[in-house]
């Protein structure tokens, strides 16, 4: 019986890695936790923050002597230090590649909630895209520039689906209870076990919790990502069909360009439709992302979708924790 115990323990462990939820597994959360309540973490981020600043002084002071690019190659490289330490050792690229899976696994059923959104997004935005204003801000950035207000608008998304999010969580933590549990086990490593001992789904850790708000924001932020790209795309067909290099020059005051090289050979636009796509996609994505926690019959859609997942996450979890182990 223990050795049949532990070979369902070792089962829902590799369930639980191999559904995003790494920190379901109480060694890595215990792992995870004592590296950041301890001040190994405080050491790590600020060797991130001062190779950050250290790039952005390099760049903006040494190499371009452009306060700007500095503040782009600091923010870059900051970001792309916390990935790598997020990605690595917090196991986030776990989290991040099921919900790939799973997204792309599940195109069909997001087109409609898709298109609940898209008329009044498309109207809102199309509207920007032909105002002169709108290309005057967006097509004379810089570069570097373009991307810190896309970081931007990506940092305000995020923020708004971290405050949504942990309540989804919590109702979910709600129902699963009684015959439930047992249901939601189904096909899963804890499906005979969850018949066979008294399991209750106890409050889950905050690292537990937490996991299961990360797999949630990252399918959200994958949709939006999705989204954006399709309206990168419209914009720059769109543009490219409709508003002549004429127009486009009467309304920055500038001459047109054309895109570097690099880009220029895989998207043969101009630098200016090139820039004003991104800047009103980004923004368009943010504008989904506030619609998406605000809306609530797009909410009750796009969680009808992943209850079952985090039901059965809860559920394998009060069975896990209460299978006999030997001391």
């Amino acid at each position: 019986m223990a050795d049949g115990n532990a070979q369902t323990s070792r089962e829902i462990e590799d369930w639980f890695d191999d559904h995003g939820l790494p920190y379901f597994t109480g060694d890595h959360a215990e792992r995870v936790e004592g590296w950041l309540s301890s001040k190994r973490i405080t050491a790590v981020i600020v060797l991130i923050i001062a190779a950050a600043v250290a790039s952005g002084i390099v760049v903006g002071v040494l190499v371009t002597d452009d306060g700007s690019w500095g503040t782009f190659a600091g923010v870059a490289v900051f970001l792309a230090l916390l990935g790598l330490f997020a990605g690595r050792f917090l196991r986030m690229g776990t989290m991040l590649r099921w919900a790939v899976r799973r997204t792309f696994g599940s195109l069909g059923l997001m087109f409609p909630l898709l298109t609940r959104a898209l008329p009044l997004l498309l109207l809102a935005v199309t509207f920007l895209f032909i105002n002169a204003e709108v290309w005057q801000v967006a097509a004379l950035m810089s570069r570097h520039v373009l991307w810190l207000a896309v970081g931007f608008f990506s940092v305000i998304a995020t923020v708004f689906l971290l405050v949504r999010l942990p309540e989804e969580v919590r109702r979910v933590e709600r129902e699963v209870a009684g015959d439930r549990l047992a249901d939601s086990c189904a096909g899963t490593p804890a499906a005979e076990a969850a018949r066979q001992i008294t399991a209750t789904p106890a409050d889950l850790p905050r690292f537990a919790r937490a996991n299961l708000v990360l797999v949630l924001l990252f399918s959200q932020a994958i949709q939006v990502l999705l989204l954006s790209l399709g309206l990168f795309a419209f914009f720059v067909v769109f543009g490219s069909l409709t508003i002549p290099d004429t127009t486009v020059a009467s309304w920055t005051g500038e001459a047109v360009t054309d895109l570097p090289s690099s880009l220029g050979k895989h998207l043969p636009v101009t630098n200016e439709l090139f820039q004003v796509a991104v800047f009103l996609a980004s923004f368009a994505g943010l504008y989904f992302t506030v619609y998406a926690v605000t809306d609530e019959t797009y909410r009750s859609q796009f969680f009808a979708g992943l209850s079952n997942e985090l039901e059965q996450a809860v559920a394998v979890n009060a069975v896990y924790v209460s299978l006999p182990r030997d001391e």
